[in-house]
Parts: structure tokens; sequence; C-alpha cells
């Protein structure tokens, strides 16, 4: 997790002072230890703070408790778009992006599906690959024009 912590600061910045691409960044780390590990989000917070030295803030709190109280469904919601790449195919940290991205596109109406499809796909460059930043900005394009056509 320290090498996470390079990661340029947007002035988005929240109530704790953290920016929103780091607080999206560390919940990213999270719900990545949460899909490969049996660790509770309580213990993954706790070793947030030991890691990165500092406590997760109320948007990463809400983006991961987002996430994981809907998990199935934004799933069910990739599988649809991602022709071939089901959810369970995908490496964990694909997934933990996209199921981050496509709460926000679906659930999130104080950030527009634009903002939380081109934040993930800077988190999958940077974290992941080129490769998986192309194929994350495919499948939440999909997702994007269709929400936007059920508006």
């Amino acid at each position: 997790m320290n090498n996470l912590d390079a990661e340029p600061e947007t002035d988005q910045r929240g109530p704790a002072g953290l920016s929103r691409r780091r607080a999206r960044r560390d919940a990213m780390v999270i719900l990545y230890q949460k899909d490969i590990s049996a660790s509770s989000v309580d213990e993954l917070f706790a070793g947030l703070k030991r890691e990165a030295g500092h406590e997760p803030d109320e948007f990463t709190r809400q983006e991961v408790a987002g996430v994981l109280a809907s998990q199935s469904d934004l799933d069910h919601v990739i599988d649809a778009a991602s022709q071939g790449w089901p959810a369970h195919r995908l490496g964990a940290l694909e997934r933990s992006i996209l199921r981050m991205a496509v709460y926000e596109i679906l659930d999130r109406a104080d950030i527009p599906a634009e903002v939380s499809a081109s934040e993930a796909v800077i988190l999958a460059k940077r974290f992941c690959s080129q490769e998986a930043g192309s194929l994350i900005n495919g499948i939440l394009g999909k997702i994007v024009r269709e929400a936007s056509k059920n508006g």
C-alpha cells in the first residue's frame, strides 16, 4: 500500500481533506483486499490506517459500503455490458474498480457518470495495465450509455 501514496492529488477535497481521487484509490484497495481475503472491512480499514497513515474518509467508507451492499447487482450489470468477460472472470483489481464505478454511475447522483468512468480508467491504467484501462473504458461506456437511455 505504501507505493500508492505516490499518486498525485486532485483539488476535489472531501471533509477530511483527502482528495476524491485518493479516497477512490483507498476504496479500490479495500474492495480488492475484501475480494481476495476473508478479512472484515473493519480490519481492512485498520490496515489502511496502519499502512497509509490515514483513516479512510467518509467518501471511502460510503464507496465500500455501497459496493458491498449491492455487489451481486453490480456484477449483473457488469456481466450484461462485458460481452465474454463476466465479472467472475476479470482480475480482482479490475473487478473492484468496475464495481466501484458502476456503483457511482447507478447510485450516486452527486457524481457525474463521466467522472466515475474517467476515474476508473485512470485507476486501471495506473494499477493494472493499459489494456485493463481500455477494457474498463469499453464496459463503462456501455453502462453509461444504457443509464443515460433509462434516465
